[in-house]
């Protein structure tokens, strides 16, 4: 498997001003990783920016190995579902300029007056044609496990199970199995061969009266976002049902902390490459 760092891991510095694109590129180079995964939403003047991304790409050899967008199919509205499915295309010729042949994609969340039934059949409406398209381009899409209609594994499984596509698969994220009270292992076990990518996060449990950002659980527990091996998932066993399952796609680091990534990310992929080496650091 091949070790990525997401751009959403220095969403805070990003959002601050303190980072760009080619910055974050030369970064994860300087941290050992392999590869990026860029986000459509993090651009803000793409056709500006695209040059020197395309010059930081070509001058540090780091590949962009997944390329993620934001898309929700849950929503009443037709025209929104079919602006859904255009940000997929978009997405998918993005990553074909970047040379990545994943696209991250979700399937969207609940709302009030929209039944599970409902959603879900909007949801394989609006993956069945995207993943045509993406088929068409040479493009895989990873459906990531987020939210309450595709948070657990056996949602995402019935998900690609109805589109029924090649190229559709899953991106199971480590971390967000807690929060809908699933043991990440176990649910890496139940996605790994049909997993295209992995999204790699650690959380931990805090208590009611912590005061910073943290995920309410479905079963009211609060998680914290902590560097890759220093919170409470079962990340070691995660790797190997990974490894039993001979995934050889991109591992992203998905870092969401308070800690400062240019401190926590260093950490970070070196952890996670002793676990992909098979010789835990600690």
């Amino acid at each position: 498997m091949k070790l990525g760092v997401s751009i959403y891991s220095y969403y805070n510095l990003w959002k601050n001003g303190q980072i760009d694109i080619p910055t974050f590129i030369r970064t994860v180079h300087e941290i050992g990783a392999d590869g990026v995964e860029l986000l459509e939403p993090l651009w803000r003047d793409k056709a500006a920016e695209l040059a020197a991304v395309d010059e930081a790409l070509a001058a540090t050899g780091v590949e962009v190995g997944v390329y993620s967008v934001s898309n929700d199919f849950v929503t009443t509205s037709a025209d929104d579902r079919k602006a859904a499915v255009d940000k997929i295309r978009v997405g998918v010729d993005s990553a074909l300029h970047f040379g990545a042949k994943i696209v991250r994609v979700f399937a969207g969340n609940t709302k009030e007056g929209i039944s599970f039934e409902q959603a879900f059949d909007w949801i394989v409406e609006g993956l069945s044609e995207s993943s045509r398209y993406a088929e068409a381009k040479g493009v895989r899409l990873a459906l990531e496990n987020h939210g309450k209609l595709a948070g657990k594994s056996d949602q995402v499984k019935r998900i690609l199970k109805a589109v029924g596509s090649p190229a559709l698969g899953a991106n199971p994220d480590t971390g967000n199995f807690l929060l809908v009270h699933q043991s990440p292992h176990e649910a890496i076990h139940s996605l790994a061969t049909q997993a295209f990518m992995v999204h790699f996060k650690d959380f931990r449990e805090v208590p009611e009266s912590f005061d910073g950002f943290a995920y309410t659980s479905l079963d009211g527990l609060k998680y914290a976002g902590t560097a890759i091996g220093e919170g409470d998932v079962a990340l070691e066993s995660c790797i190997n049902e990974l490894k039993a399952a001979s995934f050889s796609g991109w591992l992203n680091i998905e870092y969401e902390g308070a800690e400062d990534p240019r401190t926590a990310l260093p950490r970070s992929v070196k952890y996670t490459r002793s676990l992909i080496d098979g010789k835990p650091s600690k």
